[in-house]
């Protein structure tokens, strides 16, 4: 839902009054909401679901989930810890640098910082519903709360207002997820503070903190080389506009490894889990590529429909962006992750920037320019994903036949392989 929101959000922004370099401006603000804080959100969050009633503090085993919970009340805590820290760096530097040569300062700073503040917490909502085993309430707030944000940011951009009112309508709803947030964590947290549970936490997420920091989930990486080589917001939002993985395979695939993290925090539940995640990536498969192909056979004919004219280039960088479902639906790093080896994570992660900057800005010097960018992300993702497959396989015994259903993999792998050739030749063309 969230994905589905922000795409029609995108497509307003482009069918309002507003030009290319507003929507730079807001897709800036965005992106840099997010550079800040998605790697110690998500090592934060991610490092909670193995240790949920599975840490040496509270000595919990197995699925308690009519308990109040301490441990998610303190993960809130170590959340709200670094929204303040980065919401105070931010303001200590926020007159020192700038994203763009002919712009100026970060564009609306003061509301980009308030929001880093607010947003981060809220984030663990899914996941308090996810760890009582209530899908259908993530399912509900999601339809509140992203409905009530799509109206909050269109509205004032179908009245013809300028983007900061909506930046308004953004913060508005943030607001309205605090108020949820706090009933959640009366209802299902035991509000006690805990240093030995912070230290155990902390130990566990630190590695997975710069894991993802190092990674920048591909498209920061990108973002950053990006905003630092062209240096204009029009050439940014086309490269943010095509430089997006098909949203369902992202939202499916980020799910199943969210979903089986905890599940793999004791030795007694592994061959089970095992055999779940490659029944369960098996179906993921049957589903996702077919319909990412149709996303790739369209995407040339629908980018200056569903935008503007100037942003069918930004159909070339999807097309690439597209392929990384290839890696994606590979869960290697789940295993690893769910079974505490977080430092493998982090080897990963640096090999996958390595490669990343380094092939990116090789291409752009050979005049690929933003495609490929956008190809040595894929680059990167494929060898990180392969040196996670061979640590799974030489070191845990566990043998990618295991947990990958090869043989639909592969075929799938190949045909999506054949169509983007074909579609990047011009050999099919359905325009």
């Amino acid at each position: 839902m969230k994905a589905v929101i922000f795409f029609i959000i995108s497509i307003v922004l482009t069918k309002s009054s507003l030009s290319t370099q507003d929507i730079g401006q807001f897709e800036i603000f965005m992106f840099i909401s997010g550079l800040m804080t998605f790697f110690w959100v998500t090592g934060i969050i991610q490092s909670l679901l193995p240790l949920y009633h599975r840490n040496k503090t509270y000595r919990k085993m197995g699925d308690n989930g009519v308990d109040k919970s301490p441990e998610v009340f303190n993960a809130f805590l170590l959340l709200c810890f670094f929204s303040l820290l980065f919401f105070i760096l931010g303001h200590v530097l926020k007159g020192n640098f700038s994203v763009f040569h002919n712009s100026g300062n970060v564009p609306f700073i003061n509301l980009l910082l308030l929001y880093i503040l607010l947003n981060s917490p809220v984030q663990l909502i899914e996941y308090i519903y996810l760890l009582n085993n209530r899908s259908y309430r993530i399912f509900q707030y999601g339809v509140y709360t992203f409905t009530a944000q799509l109206i909050f940011i269109i509205t004032p951009l179908l009245l013809g207002e300028g983007i900061i009112w909506s930046i308004y309508g953004l913060l508005l709803i943030t607001c309205f997820r605090w108020i949820w947030l706090i009933i959640l964590l009366r209802r299902y947290t035991e509000m006690k503070i805990s240093v030995e549970f912070i230290k155990e936490h902390l130990y566990l997420g630190i590695p997975l903190i710069i894991t993802t920091l190092i990674s920048g989930s591909g498209q920061y990486t990108d973002g950053i080389i990006i905003s630092a080589v062209y240096q204009d917001p029009a050439s940014f939002a086309v490269f943010r506009y095509g430089a997006k993985e098909f949203p369902l395979v992202l939202m499916l695939a980020n799910g199943l490894n969210a979903a089986m993290l905890s599940e793999f925090a004791t030795r007694d539940k592994m061959k089970e889990s095992i055999d779940i995640i490659r029944v369960k990536s098996k179906r993921l498969m049957h589903l996702l590529f077919p319909a990412t192909m149709v996303m790739m056979l369209i995407s040339r004919w629908i980018y200056p429909l569903m935008f503007r004219p100037e942003f069918e280039k930004s159909s070339g960088i999807f097309l690439v962006y597209a392929l990384l479902i290839i890696p994606r639906l590979v869960f290697p790093q789940t295993i690893i992750v769910g079974r505490k080896k977080t430092h493998i994570a982090l080897i990963a992660a640096i090999l996958e920037i390595v490669i990343n900057i380094s092939l990116s800005l090789l291409m752009i010097k050979w005049g690929y320019k933003l495609v490929g960018v956008a190809v040595s992300t894929f680059i990167a993702y494929v060898v990180s994903n392969l040196f996670l497959v061979g640590y799974v396989w030489f070191k845990m015994k566990i043998k990618p036949s295991e947990y990958i259903p090869l043989k639909v993999f592969a075929i799938y792998s190949f045909l999506i392989g054949i169509l983007f050739i074909l579609i990047d030749h011009r050999i099919i063309d359905i325009r």
